[in-house]
């Protein structure tokens, strides 16, 4: 059915079949008794399908090495390869290459204080992009130089 789709449509529906089977995850975290006592835990899951559909840059329900790299570089964490390998490991405790959304979720959830969850949390006291206006740049003078 997705091949009838092109482009933005096709786009909204890969998402919208991604949102399902997230949906899906959620619902089992909500009637789990492990998490029964989480404030808010709704609301926290939503929170965190919504921000990883965003880092899921290939749509197969895993954030690859490529997806957790885009996600630290717009938070201002920039890391190497390796970095990333480590972070992914210490997040699914295997050698797997990509975080699947329950593993995501564990970690967000859970009381190890992964890398990744530090940072994800903190996402809000990231260092602000500055907003440059559509233009010509600004004049310089001798004194703006080094």
């Amino acid at each position: 059915m997705a091949k009838e789709f092109q482009g933005g449509k096709a786009f909204g529906f890969i998402k919208s079949q991604q949102e399902e089977k997230l949906n899906l995850t959620n619902e089992a975290f909500l009637s789990d008794p492990k998490y029964a006592e989480e404030e808010e835990l709704a609301s926290k899951l939503e929170l965190f399908k919504n921000k990883y559909m965003e880092f899921d840059l290939n749509d197969q329900g895993d954030i690859d090495m490529m997806g957790l790299k885009r996600m630290l570089e717009k938070l201002g964490v920039a890391k190497t390869h390796l970095e990333l390998k480590k972070m992914i490991s210490e997040v699914c405790g295997s050698a797997k290459d990509t975080i699947c959304y329950t593993d995501f979720l564990n970690m967000m959830l859970g009381k190890r204080n992964a890398i990744l969850r530090l940072i994800l949390m903190y996402e809000g006291m990231a260092k602000p992009q500055e907003v440059q206006e559509p233009g010509a740049p600004p004049r310089k003078t001798f004194s703006d130089f080094p």
